[in-house]
């Protein structure tokens, strides 16, 4: 296969990857307005997809971060960015099934290092931006998302202590509308921009360019591909980020996606790849601890933080055997 017909190939893949993004990371922005009852899953998915769209445009600050920040572009062929493309499409389809909430962030950022290294070994690979963006991140977000969802909760219940629970309730029904299309239009502006990232890595090694600027049919193609994704739903993780790990009123819920949608959106416009996955996760395990510790159903959470710890290493092996494994065949 000729150099062009690999960058189609890589375009198309990274479309898919992005629709699986959308229709696997869904739940991040509505999970907990559904579990409550505050949205109908219709019309959560519709305004997650919508809103997705929407955050996807307003910066490239993330894109940059993945396209250059983790491996040199200029050393990525073709064909090793695929390999990359297919190992995350391929785990997030695989924690789809099980329902797991997994990070498609670091299931495609660890593939681009894999297959980086595959190709180059340590010297294509960017160290500073993988601690500093990658390694950093996987770490302080989690902790951070935990412990500004706990203070949230106990700020709101300060407030509200004197105030009727029927009132309350009515307020935060309506008020976490609100957070679900934050949370939503936070998840866009960090999530999508990866896909941009990889696409443009693709341009760069192609063209062979000496700049990395991201083309304008790219930011669309990848925010439609995360919108539509995102409308297609993932009921299965809706299902555990929503209602398994802790049990959520309107209250609880506007907390976790206030919290969570804040740190995203902070985190784009400093072009760290956060893992909205992670924060959202976090944040409602930290919302659900301000009640007390026992309300967690740690033994889920426990499931996915094995699951988060697993991506980063399953997802570089992947990246790394499958373009050795494509060299096997193409040489």
């Amino acid at each position: 296969m000729d150099s062009f017909s690999l960058l189609i190939v890589v375009v198309v893949l990274a479309v898919a990857f992005d629709l699986m993004n959308g229709f696997h990371d869904a739940a991040n922005a509505i999970a907990t307005s559904v579990s409550t009852r505050v949205l109908t899953p219709r019309v959560a998915i519709g305004m997650a997809a919508v809103l997705n769209f929407v955050g996807a445009l307003t910066g490239t600050a993330v894109a940059a971060t993945v396209g250059k920040g983790l491996v040199e572009p200029q050393a990525m062929s073709q064909l090793a960015i695929a390999c990359a493309l297919l190992s995350a499409f391929l785990w997030d389809l695989l924690t789809w099934y099980f329902g797991l909430p997994t990070s498609s962030s670091h299931a495609l950022m660890a593939s681009i290092i894999g297959a980086g290294f595959a190709i180059g070994g340590q010297e294509v690979l960017v160290t500073s931006g993988i601690t500093t963006k990658v390694l950093l991140p996987l770490f302080l977000s989690p902790l951070l998302a935990f412990g500004f969802g706990w203070l949230l909760t106990n700020v709101l219940y300060f407030i509200f202590q004197k105030v009727h629970p029927g009132k309350i309730g009515s307020l935060f029904r309506r008020l976490q509308i609100v957070s679900a299309a934050w949370m939503a239009y936070s998840h866009g502006s960090n999530d999508a921009q990866k896909t941009m990232g990889i696409i443009t890595m693709a341009l760069v090694s192609y063209y062979e360019l000496s700049d990395f600027h991201i083309p304008i049919w790219v930011i669309l193609l990848c925010a439609l591909a995360m919108a539509v994704g995102t409308a297609a739903g993932g009921w299965r993780i809706i299902k555990t980020m929503g209602m398994r790990i802790v049990h959520l009123t309107p209250f609880h819920g506007f907390a976790a996606e206030a919290g969570a949608g804040t740190l995203i959106e902070i985190a784009s416009r400093f072009g760290v790849p956060l893992s909205t996955t992670h924060v959202i996760s976090s944040t409602i395990m930290g919302v659900g601890a301000s009640q007390k510790f026992s309300a967690v159903r740690w033994g889920v959470a426990g499931n996915i933080i094995i699951a988060w710890i697993l991506t980063l290493p399953a997802c570089a092996l992947m990246g790394y055997a499958f373009v050795k494994l494509t060299h096997i065949f193409v040489d």
